[in-house]
């Protein structure tokens, strides 16, 4: 039990990482907030890092799935950016 504890918090502290740094890449109007930017790093890093996993092109602990753990997330802030823009535009 201890494991899956350290586990999960292990990746919750990757993935704020992992949220800072695609945050930082993304410059311009933070529309979405600190606190959603770093929610939707960790989700977009679990996100890349597992597809990367799953087509083999990386390990658990690899340098190629903090690149892919970046990516994802750097994807996901883009597209919640795109779709929160569109939405505020209509307005």
């Amino acid at each position: 039990m201890d494991s899956i504890l350290t586990h999960i918090l292990g990746s919750a502290v990757i993935g704020l990482v992992v949220g800072l740094i695609a945050r930082a890449i993304i410059s311009g109007e933070d529309r979405a907030g600190m606190t959603l930017s770093i929610v939707l790093g960790i989700a977009g890093g679990v996100a890349g890092r597992l597809i990367a996993t799953s087509f083999g092109l990386t390990g658990p602990y690899s340098a190629a799935g903090w690149v892919a753990a970046v990516l994802g997330a750097v994807l996901l802030l883009l597209l919640v950016g795109v779709l929160r823009g569109s939405r505020t535009r209509r307005r």
